[in-house]
C-alpha cells in the first residue's frame, strides 16, 4: 500500500474548528493539488464541508486531505442520506504511496454503522475510486449552481454529469434517472 510514509496519520476534523495553522496548510495544499484552479484565499471551493479527514506524516506535515459533506438528497423521488467527497488531494511529493486510497478506506471505515446510503463523488480520473469499489452511474443530477468566485448564486443546473461517482453503503440500491443534490455540487 504504502511506501516511504510509515508513520501516517490521519484525523477527523470539524469544519468549524479548524485553527488558522491548519487552514494555512489546507490552503496551499489545496492551490498545489488544483493549481491555477482553486481560490487563494479560502480552504473551500463552493462551500465549506461539514468535516475533513487530514492524513499528517511523523513531522506534522500535512500530505493529504479529503472534504466530507453530509447531506439528504432526493434519487428518483425516494429520499437518500449521502455522504459527499470534496477535493481529496495529495501533495505532489507524496502520491502514488497509497496515501488517497488510505483516506478512501477511512471514509469507509466512518461510515460503519452509520445513516449514509451512498458516498458520492465527482471525478474527472476515476481510476482511483474504480480501484476503490467505486462505479460511475448515469444519473441526470440537478443542483443549486454557484458562482465560485463571486460567492453567488446563478440559478439551478440540470443535466448528465459523466464524472458522477457512487459507492452503496446502506441498504438501498443506487437508480437511474434524476437526482436532486438539495443543494450545490461538489
Amino acid at each position: 500500500m504504502m511506501k516511504n510514509e510509515e508513520n501516517l496519520k490521519i484525523e477527523k476534523v470539524i469544519e468549524c474548528e479548524i485553527d488558522n495553522e491548519i487552514t494555512e496548510k489546507i490552503q496551499e495544499l489545496l492551490t498545489e493539488s488544483f493549481e491555477g484552479i482553486y481560490p487563494n484565499n479560502r480552504i473551500y471551493f463552493k462551500q465549506v464541508p461539514h468535516f475533513r479527514f487530514l492524513a499528517f506524516n511523523e513531522d506534522k506535515h500535512l500530505l493529504a486531505q479529503v472534504g466530507l459533506d453530509y447531506r439528504v438528497m432526493n434519487l428518483n423521488g425516494k429520499l437518500i442520506k449521502v455522504l459527499g467527497i470534496i477535493d481529496l488531494c495529495v501533495s505532489q511529493e507524496s502520491r502514488a504511496k497509497g496515501i488517497a486510497s488510505l483516506l478512501l478506506l477511512e471514509i469507509d471505515k466512518y461510515c460503519v454503522g452509520k445513516e449514509i446510503d451512498f458516498i458520492i463523488l465527482f471525478a474527472d480520473n476515476q481510476t482511483l475510486y474504480l480501484k476503490n469499489g467505486y462505479k460511475s452511474v448515469k444519473n441526470k443530477c440537478k443542483w443549486l449552481k454557484i458562482d465560485d468566485r463571486n460567492q453567488t448564486m446563478l440559478g439551478i443546473g440540470y443535466e448528465e454529469i459523466s464524472e458522477l461517482m457512487i459507492k452503496k453503503i446502506g441498504m438501498n440500491e443506487w437508480t437511474e434517472g434524476d437526482i436532486d443534490f438539495l443543494g450545490y455540487l461538489y
